[in-house]
């Protein structure tokens, strides 16, 4: 509080843009991958959150990987995570011929893992739903009513 004023003073203006002089200061790092970086198989970077090793930080809760569901959403959630993490890697590695072929390979793994779930337990989104004879939006079980048969 300014005792002349008696307000308290705003530490910035709105879009001014400046650090207040009692800000705490940080020093990030983020690491930068290299081209040919080791990668995780699709499980393992969905449970540690990222496919390169490199980028596996310790200040998260740890995952292991065996304890995933081994389910159909699960499989498509891992190829899913897999190919948004190497688009993300692409947009600075444009020339790294590697990823690029493991993006196109997922992307294809995630679009049959996609319709081989919609075919066993339905549309994953509307526009799936009218892909058959009928439109199947409504159809049971929704995926949360799923339910394991005897010998899965």
């Amino acid at each position: 509080m300014n005792p002349d004023t008696g307000t308290t003073p705003r530490p910035c203006a709105d879009g001014c843009g400046t650090m207040p002089a009692c800000a705490p200061l940080a020093v990030p790092y983020v690491p930068f991958q290299q081209n040919g970086s080791q990668k995780y198989d699709q499980a393992n970077a969905l449970a540690n959150g990222t496919i390169f090793p490199g980028l596996n930080l310790p200040f998260h809760l740890k995952v292991n990987a065996a304890n995933l569901p081994s389910s159909h959403s699960t499989q498509l959630q891992a190829l899913l995570f897999v190919i948004t993490e190497l688009g993300m890697y692409l947009d600075t590695h444009q020339d790294d011929a590697e990823a690029f072929q493991l993006f196109k390979q997922y992307t294809e793994m995630a679009r049959e893992a996609k319709k081989q779930y919609e075919e066993m337990h339905g549309p994953l989104t509307l526009r799936g739903a009218g892909q058959g004879n009928a439109y199947r939006w409504l159809d049971d079980p929704w995926p949360w009513e799923f339910k394991k048969s005897e010998g899965d």
